[in-house]
């Protein structure tokens, strides 16, 4: 009597064990697939997007929540803040706020020139914290293929919960081209 009811642990350990294990690779790719196609978190380290992200500095990073079904199909507007693979170094990632989209006309602020048309499959990016930021304005314009997602939340810490919405800061975006002619 006593061996069986050992079997009969054995037996359900076995179980508990194998569906376990058949659980855990069911839910590894469905986490990875996720992950790759719906959305992730990212910490936002520097102080490139100040104040708007990471407004103490130091060693305080906000995360975001990073939405990466939104961009699927490589659609943004102006004034999202994106993350996008570095143009200058493909291993990294950058956090910049969308200022123009393609065919708009921008004014850089420290780019080779003072005047600079979007082209086509491309964006303009930039840094909240000017002068602190690696932005269009060292690199130009952006592929649209470097986009990687949208930040759509902050989620860390919590006292700075909230739902990120797309807004250019004042004197940034494209120049409107009546005004000018």
């Amino acid at each position: 009597m006593w061996r069986s009811a050992m079997a009969q642990q054995a037996t359900a350990g076995r179980r508990c064990l194998r569906a376990f294990v058949s659980g855990f690779f069911v839910a590894v790719p469905v986490t990875v697939t996720f992950l790759d196609r719906f959305a992730y978190v990212a910490r936002v380290e520097g102080s490139s997007m100040q104040p708007f992200l990471n407004p103490e500095g130091g060693s305080k990073c906000d995360v975001v929540l990073l939405n990466r079904w939104s961009v699927r199909n490589y659609q943004v507007q102006r004034g999202d803040i994106v993350s996008v693979v570095s143009p200058r170094n493909p291993k990294q990632k950058i956090i910049k706020r969308v200022i123009g989209l393609e065919g708009d006309f921008i004014r850089t602020l420290a780019y080779k020139n003072r005047y600079v048309r979007v082209p086509d499959g491309h964006f303009w990016i930039e840094g909240d914290h000017h002068g602190h930021s690696l932005d269009s304005n060292s690199f130009g314009p952006v592929s649209v293929g470097l986009l990687h997602g949208r930040a759509s939340h902050i989620i860390w810490p919590p006292n700075r919960w909230q739902r990120i919405t797309a807004s250019l800061p004042a004197n940034r975006g494209p120049l409107d081209t009546e005004e000018e002619d």
